[in-house]
């Protein structure tokens, strides 16, 4: 079984997501650094960054970042079609994980914690810091979005690991509401993923409870 740590409204419900698809058994490990009542002494244990979502495979070995898990779960379990089966294609979806971690992602973290990035930083140095950084993220989602077709998804006829995690991390820093505006076919298919059966559940778990 794995072993999923997360919380609810954070990027473990992309991971959570795949599971499902691939109709994998796990148990879900409520962990968070800004929740001091929940399992952070056993998140720590696992991942000393503290970081989630952080998985356990089956044979004990753990796996931290969103992308490499999702990759990991569509690579060994390609029944799921969380990875497209034809090499470009799935080449393609390796790409726009990577391209949503090293870009959307990272950029949240700044916008979240802008006085990691500037040492003794005051009030309004850290809001410029935000401004900027948002900019700079909803930029990079209109890249994304001019980047990779969606027919109907972004993985082709049913959601794949690339729509799960676009889905969770434009749910952030006012992605979504700025892509209904600048690219409003992007976010309509988007918000499609959300309301796919078997992730729909997780979503309401998520987002909607």
């Amino acid at each position: 079984m794995y072993t999923l740590y997360g919380f609810k409204g954070s990027g473990s419900a992309a991971v959570e997501a795949a599971l499902e698809m691939a109709g994998l058994p796990y148990r879900r490990v409520e962990a968070a650094s800004w929740a001091p009542a929940s399992a952070i002494d056993e998140l720590q244990r696992v991942n000393p960054l503290m970081q989630i979502p952080t998985l356990q495979l089956p044979d004990g070995a753990i796996l931290t970042e969103s992308a490499a898990i999702l990759l990991h779960l569509g690579l060994h379990h390609p029944s799921s079609h969380l990875l497209p089966i034809d090499p470009g294609q799935r080449a393609q979806a390796i790409r726009g994980l990577v391209f949503i971690a090293a870009n959307c992602y990272a950029a949240i973290g700044v916008i979240d914690f802008p006085e990691r990035w500037c040492v003794d930083a005051d009030t309004a140095v850290q809001e410029q810091i935000r401004l900027g950084a948002t900019e700079r993220l909803h930029r990079n989602w209109e890249i994304f979005a001019d980047t990779f077709p969606q027919h109907p998804f972004l993985s082709g006829s049913r959601p794949g690991a690339l729509d799960l995690l676009a889905a969770v991390v434009s749910k952030w820093s006012g992605a979504r509401a700025h892509l209904a505006q600048v690219r409003p076919n992007f976010a309509a298919a988007i918000a499609l993923v959300e309301r796919y059966p078997g992730i729909a559940p997780v979503w309401e778990r998520h987002w909607k409870n």
